[in-house]
C-alpha cells in the first residue's frame, strides 16, 4: 500500500467523528484533505483533527466535489441525501463509501448502483459489523459449507431502552424510520451474507409506535421528547426467499424484553446451527452426540493479554483502502447493499397496507 489516496469528507456529524475519520488517520498512505458540513464549524473542527495542513472545509458538498485530486468520497450525512451526494461524487470520478442504510428508498438506493456502473468507479456502504471477528469466522465456516443449506434465520437488532435522541434520529422524514433502518439493517446485512442470499420473494411487516409518547422512560440516552419521536420504536419482518428459506428480522430502540442484543444472527441449516446470543455458537451433532463449540475469538494466548485486534472499523476502512489501490472488489458490495434496503423498504410497506409484498 504505496499509493495516496486523498478523502474527502462529507457531513462531520456523529459516525464521522466516532468512525470514518478516526479509522481512516490510522491508515498510513490515507490524506483526509476536504471537510463539508451544513454547519460549518462542524467542518472546520474536523480540519483540525483530522486534515493534512492543507486540508479546506466546506459548507457546499458541490464545491468539494470539484477538487479533482480528491480520490475518495465517505458521505456521513442523514439517510434522506445519501443518494443524491454519492451519485454526485461518483459522476465527479470519486469512489464512494456510504454509510449504511445505503439510502431513505429502495429506488434511491438503485440510482447509486446505476451510477456506479455508469462511472466505473467504486461504491460500498458501511455494514462495519461485517468485520467483526465472530462475523468473520461465521462467514468463513459458511462458505465452507459447515451448516450445510442455511433454511431459517433471525436477524437481531433488539435493545430495551436505548432510543438515541440527538440529531436527526427521530425524524422520519430526513432518515426514513427509527430502529429498523438504523440497526435492523446492520443485522439483516449480517444475516443475508452469512446465507449468501440476496433473492428475496415475499416480506410481511409489522411496526410499532408503543412507547415513544412515554416519559420517565430510563432510556439510555436521556428522555426522549414525544413530540419529536415521528419513527417507529420498534418493527418486525417475516421474509421468504426464492429458495424456501425464511428470515424473521427483529428491532427496537425501546422494547419490554431482556432478549437484547444488536448486529447479530441465527442461523439454521442442515448440517449445523449458529448464533451470537453468548458469543459465537456452533451446534450441531457428531458421533451421535449434540455439540456445542465456542471458537476463542481473542486475539491473544496468553494469561492476562488478550491481544491487540484490528477494530471493525479500523479493518473496515484499511480494506476499503485496500481495495481501491488493489482495483478489487469491496468486501460490501452495492447489490448486496440493495437488496437490504429493498426488503427494509417492504417491511415498511407490508406494514402500512397490512399486507404481505412481492419483491420477485
Amino acid at each position: 500500500m504505496e499509493k495516496e489516496v486523498r478523502i474527502g469528507i462529507i457531513g462531520c456529524g456523529g459516525i464521522a467523528n466516532s468512525k470514518h475519520m478516526p479509522s481512516l488517520a490510522k491508515i498510513k498512505n490515507v490524506k483526509m484533505v476536504a471537510f463539508c458540513d451544513i454547519v460549518e464549524e462542524r467542518a472546520q473542527k474536523a480540519v483540525k483533527e483530522f486534515g493534512t495542513p492543507d486540508a479546506k472545509a466546506y459548507k457546499d458538498y458541490h464545491e468539494l466535489l470539484k477538487d479533482s485530486s480528491i480520490d475518495v468520497i465517505h458521505v456521513c450525512t442523514p439517510n434522506k441525501s445519501h443518494a443524491d451526494i454519492t451519485i454526485a461524487a461518483l459522476e465527479a470520478d470519486k469512489h464512494v463509501m456510504c454509510e449504511k442504510p445505503m439510502a431513505k428508498t429502495a429506488q434511491d438506493a438503485r440510482r447509486m448502483l446505476e451510477a456506479a456502473k455508469r462511472t466505473g468507479k467504486k461504491l460500498t456502504i458501511g455494514y462495519q459489523n461485517r468485520f467483526r471477528n465472530d462475523s468473520q469466522y461465521l462467514y468463513q465456516a459458511c462458505r465452507r459449507n459447515d451448516l450445510g443449506e442455511i433454511y431459517f434465520a433471525k436477524a437481531h437488532a433488539l435493545r430495551r431502552r436505548a432510543v438515541p435522541t440527538w440529531g436527526v434520529f427521530l425524524n422520519e422524514e430526513e432518515q426514513g424510520g427509527g430502529p429498523l433502518i438504523d440497526i435492523g439493517t446492520h443485522a439483516l446485512d449480517l444475516t443475508l451474507w452469512m446465507m449468501d442470499n440476496y433473492k428475496p420473494k415475499t416480506v410481511m411487516g409489522t411496526v410499532y409506535h408503543k412507547l415513544g409518547d412515554q416519559k420517565n422512560t430510563a432510556n439510555a440516552w436521556g428522555d426522549w421528547d414525544p413530540e419529536k419521536f415521528t419513527v417507529e420504536d420498534s418493527a418486525f419482518g417475516f421474509i421468504t426467499m426464492e429458495n424456501g428459506a425464511t428470515i424473521i428480522l427483529e428491532s427496537s430502540w425501546a422494547l419490554n424484553t431482556l432478549d437484547i442484543g444488536e448486529g447479530k444472527t441465527t442461523l439454521c441449516g442442515t448440517k449445523a446451527g449458529a448464533d451470537m446470543k453468548d458469543g459465537l455458537r456452533i451446534n450441531g451433532v457428531e458421533f451421535n452426540r449434540m455439540y456445542v463449540k465456542k471458537p476463542e475469538l481473542k486475539a491473544g494466548g496468553v494469561d492476562f493479554y488478550d491481544g491487540q485486534s484490528e477494530s471493525p472499523s479500523d479493518k473496515e476502512a484499511r480494506m476499503w483502502i485496500e481495495s481501491i489501490i488493489n482495483d478489487t472488489d469491496p468486501v460490501v458490495k452495492p447489490e448486496e447493499a440493495l437488496v437490504v434496503t429493498e426488503i427494509l423498504e417492504a417491511i415498511y410497506q407490508s406494514a402500512k397496507t397490512g399486507k404481505p409484498v412481492e419483491l420477485v
